[in-house]
């Protein structure tokens, strides 16, 4: 979205994801091309405090300040991105012209749709690729817009924790850089991967080639499906509150993974009865199977727009990415092998600890791992891409 000059340092900037339910700050070293973790901390948001702006404003800087002050920290420059309720990504698609002309067109279709300023506010592009549309060749394009307030009152919130942003990324672009270091081979130009984050209130669905020196982005959908309906729907069949119901469903997870001996406090150790048990899967299930339907959609879209592009594999990263339920249901209606990420995969950790996380694979991270290596390519030069 944004970008001031970045210098590329064996120290990276921290890599900060303000989701809905949780604050998560990062910061890579780069040593050789050896990447290590060299601090890292969690936060969790208190649901309550989401639908008062000032409140959850206060409370996000008050967390932020005290990581830094407890944490291992090295500097105050941070990259962090826009939530994905935010920002405004779509596809477009515009005749072949000049980049200037092209521009000019694009500001002026997103404030159109959008009812932006098209002078004012912060309208960014990738070029996704050319596509054929009858005898016409065109270009794909994906559009990144959001008014300048919501910048403002961004960066207002990181210089009140005496943080120095040195860029405002987004979520898709976060996301794919986290895992483009994978997709460096010669095949993976011709191969597509299905980069997917599974969040609170949004599925961020990303389809991206890679290459020699780095990949593309073809394909970006925001899905407003995530965690929350998971809670909202099993709240309501089983009438109780959205916080009780989150519980519940923590607690089906851990007994299926076998965990069940150690359950949070909030559970007060008891295990579910199989009534309670079945309305949970059924109500999960649900909701799955039209988030399935949304993903294969993406699918569709990209396989009609860019004929010849194989898709390989799809995979999953997020919060709501250990729902079991949820994986059994894409496995069944996706096209394509589902994995589980693992961002910090090869990364030395030896000076972070992640014991608050028993499940190991911390696929909830990728985006803040994407924004710490915003800038760097994996061969020490200024990274070119989507800012």
């Amino acid at each position: 979205m944004i970008s001031w000059k970045l210098k590329t340092r064996s120290v990276r900037p921290i890599g900060l994801d303000i989701g809905h339910n949780s604050i998560k700050m990062i910061q890579l070293g780069i040593n050789g091309g050896r990447i290590s973790v060299l601090a890292a901390d969690k936060v969790r948001l208190d649901a309550n405090i989401n639908s008062d702006g000032e409140e959850r404003k206060s409370f996000i800087v008050s967390k932020i300040k005290q990581m830094l002050s407890e944490g291992n920290f090295r500097g105050r420059n941070v990259i962090s991105c826009l939530p994905n309720g935010q920002l405004k990504i779509t596809s477009l698609r515009l005749p072949d012209g000049e980049t200037g002309e092209i521009e000019q067109a694009l500001r002026k279709e997103a404030a159109q749709r959008f009812g932006l300023d098209a002078e004012r506010d912060a309208i960014n592009y990738l070029v996704a690729g050319n596509v054929q549309e009858g005898e016409a060749i065109k270009h794909e394009l994906i559009l990144f817009a959001t008014d300048n307030e919501t910048i403002k009152k961004h960066i207002e919130m990181l210089e009140a924790t005496q943080l120095r942003p040195l860029a405002i990324d987004n979520v898709p672009c976060a996301l794919f850089r986290s895992f483009e270091r994978s997709l460096r081979r010669q095949e993976d130009r011709e191969r597509t991967v299905v980069f997917v984050d599974v969040g609170s209130r949004f599925t961020t669905v990303v389809f991206g080639c890679g290459g020699e020196n780095g990949g593309d982005i073809s394909f970006i959908k925001q899905i407003p499906v995530g965690g929350e309906k998971f809670n909202r729907e099993t709240a309501a069949r089983l009438g109780i509150s959205i916080g009780e119901a989150e519980i519940l469903r923590d607690t089906l997870r851990k007994e299926k993974s076998g965990t069940g001996g150690h359950l949070s406090n909030d559970t007060n150790g008891c295990s579910l009865d199989a009534s309670t048990r079945q309305v949970i899967t059924d109500s999960v299930s649900v909701v799955a199977e039209e988030l399935a339907r949304e993903i294969s959609l993406c699918f569709r879209y990209y396989t009609v727009t860019f004929r010849g592009k194989r898709v390989e594999r799809a995979v999953f990263a997020g919060g709501e990415a250990y729902e079991s339920i949820l994986l059994n249901v894409l496995k069944r209606q996706l096209p394509v092998e589902i994995e589980m990420s693992q961002p910090l995969r090869g990364f030395d950790m030896m000076n972070v600890n992640f014991e608050s996380d028993r499940r190991g694979l911390l696929c909830e991270w990728a985006v803040a791992v994407g924004l710490s290596l915003k800038g760097w390519n994996g061969t020490e030069m200024q990274k070119k891409g989507p800012e």
